[in-house]
């Protein structure tokens, strides 16, 4: 049977770099070129081919897809082997060039090879014509939506809401306004919700949607958060591998997440922590929109966007390939060797470098290499390998378990949302925080139990206010002490000195109060206690007994905390304040540790902002 081969160019206004997120994420794209579904059959072992099908006119056409290659932002290729079917083998690669006016020469080339008559007669027309022109409008769309002249694909002004969700709508607007929240906002999300398309609605990622529409992140999680209560949005956990970093699979409620968990893509079991491989995303509540989760490539580039570079190589071969790097530390690994080679990109690195897989363990070096390097990727073992140039640092744009259940929106929304009872996770670095009024028991003598206690309530609400105010939460309250948690030692310095000044400034005719602070960073681990979501470990420990040794008008952290960057930086510009370096030995343990204490000079009307 004769080959066909197609080749297809475009020329854009938009760069490579800004047209590769839309033509490598071919899930995407393949929908938009009008193919049909997969229908996924069986996903093999790591490094294996993957085998996926669709009915096309009511024929299952089946396939066994090699993993995709590519080279960010400038190509990629992929190859399919059909089984039963009137074709044989396709061999799709996609090209991205710089042209002489900033925009891009794009090159898409696909060479099908039939199996049968059927195959030779059909392959023109579904090909040369169908498949020609759906690629042709798909280009012209994307480069039209990257020029800010065109709406996103398969987004439509046909309202694509359920039977009386208008109402709902409504409702929940009129909720969230009273809140505070601005009406454009609401409505931006509304209006998203209501016209766009179904990939963009089944994981929703309200950091990424915020640095799109150029709001704060905070803020949209917020309004997602309510919005979820309020019935128009479902929330799930979504548990990332990590080393596709996909959703390998996906909880209701933080009670249904599993210890342990199977990644069937990349064939590996891994231990989910809240730092990292649990994220929360959002989709339609199913009574305002119905969202089609179809699925049209399990593969792409845009699947791991963290890969810079995938390409295979035979035994005892080489490959040289040049893409721009950002600046930051890379690892390159075979999905058949264990462990990895590292490097790091700086303007500084050599403009060449050899990375070399052979049949002992990866060289413990760390090679430096140039933001624009050419990179020699050799195979020297006595196997195929696949090597994976991947960007070591992980996206920010997730809102992970520890993030969000260190917000005080999210514990007052959902107080359910707790661990099954006995499960542990590591959720990472936090910074605590530990209150506790001074000479309480005398407040109670002096003034009466009822009056006492009414200023020990306001007091909580004071820090809570405080808490609030810097993007931390009450985990909980013990007797007239308060346990905090915040994500970055900063907001927690500055909350407790709020806290502090307010309650030792009380309005007139009322005796002052002295808070005893202590703030700690460091590792935890996450757990059930009565029902709700709390922390356990050896940070949460030494904060309490840091806070014993407050005299109530200072706030003692330990080194982590003042020797952290952001806190270095914020009090160095902040007027009024002191710190002082001291040893003490904490109750329960052996040896000394440094801590400084943090008071404000009496001249200092408010605690300083950035």
């Amino acid at each position: 049977m004769p080959d066909f081969n197609y080749t297809w160019t475009f020329e854009t206004q938009a760069p490579p770099e800004a047209l590769w997120t839309k033509m490598a994420d071919t899930n995407r794209f393949n929908r938009d070129t009008g193919l049909p579904a997969l229908t996924p059959r069986v996903i093999e072992p790591r490094g294996a081919d993957r085998h996926l099908g669709f009915k096309f006119f009511g024929i299952p056409i089946e396939w066994d897809e090699e993993p995709f290659e590519w080279e960010r932002p400038y190509r990629y290729a992929v190859v399919r082997r059909y089984t039963g079917t009137p074709l044989k083998e396709a061999h799709i690669r996609v090209e991205l060039q710089p042209n002489a006016r900033g925009g891009t020469h794009l090159i898409y080339n696909a060479r099908i090879v039939p199996r049968n008559v059927l195959g030779v007669l059909g392959v023109p027309f579904q090909i040369g014509i169908i498949t020609r022109l759906g690629i042709t409008r798909a280009v012209k769309q994307y480069d039209a939506e990257l020029a800010g002249a065109a709406p996103r694909l398969a987004s439509s002004r046909t309202s694509a809401l359920t039977p009386g969700a208008s109402a709902r709508l409504a409702a929940a607007r009129e909720n969230l306004q009273a809140r505070g929240f601005s009406a454009e906002l609401i409505e931006r999300l509304f209006e998203y919700v209501e016209y766009a398309d179904d990939i963009s609605l089944a994981r929703m990622r309200p950091y990424a949607l915020a640095d799109e529409w150029q709001v704060a992140r905070r803020t949209l999680l917020e309004v997602c958060l309510y919005a979820t209560r309020l019935g128009v949005l479902d929330l799930e956990w979504d548990l990332l591998c990590p080393l596709c970093r996909g959703a390998s699979n996906t909880a209701e409620t933080l009670s249904d997440v599993q210890k342990q968990v199977h990644c069937a893509a990349c064939n590996i079991d891994y231990e989910v922590n809240f730092e990292r491989s649990v994220e929360l995303t959002f989709h339609p509540n199913s009574a305002v929109r119905h969202v089609d989760r179809r699925v049209y490539c399990v593969g792409g580039p845009q699947v791991t966007p963290h890969i810079f570079a995938q390409h295979h190589l035979p035994p005892r071969a080489q490959a040289t390939i040049a893409i721009p790097l950002e600046n930051g530390r890379y690892r390159l690994r075979t999905p058949k060797k264990r462990g990895g080679l590292f490097m790091f990109a700086d303007t500084h690195g050599a403009p060449e470098v050899l990375l070399r897989a052979d049949e002992e363990n990866w060289a413990s070096d760390e090679p430096r290499v140039s933001l624009q390097p050419h990179l020699i990727f050799e195979n020297a073992t006595r196997e195929d390998q696949t090597f994976i140039l991947e960007r070591w640092a992980w996206s920010d744009q997730s809102v992970t378990a520890a993030d969000v259940t260190a917000l005080q929106t999210f514990r007052d929304l959902f107080a359910n949302e707790a661990l099954r009872t006995g499960d542990q996770f590591s959720v990472g670095g936090l910074t605590l925080v530990f209150t506790d009024l001074k000479r309480s028991t005398e407040l109670y003598r002096q003034i009466g139990d009822a009056p006492a206690f009414g200023r020990v309530l306001n007091h909580f609400e004071i820090i809570r206010g405080a808490v609030i105010a810097e993007e931390g939460a009450v985990v909980k309250t013990m007797g007239d002490a308060v346990m905090a948690v915040f994500r970055r030692p900063v907001n927690a310095l500055r909350a407790m000195l709020s806290a502090q000044a307010a309650l030792a400034n009380p309005p007139d005719g009322m005796n002052p109060l002295w808070l005893k602070v202590g703030i700690h960073s460091g590792t935890c681990i996450a757990v059930n206690l009565n029902n709700r979501l709390d922390y356990f470990g050896t940070t949460v420990n030494v904060t309490a007994r840091i806070a014993s040794l407050s005299n109530g008008q200072d706030v003692l952290v330990s080194e982590a905390v003042w020797r952290d960057p952001e806190v270095e930086k914020w009090f160095g510009c902040a007027p009024g304040l002191r710190g002082e370096r001291f040893e003490a030995t904490l109750r329960g343990y052996e040896e000394s540790i440094a801590l400084w204490r943090i008071a404000q000079s009496a001249e200092a009307e408010s605690v300083p902002q950035f």
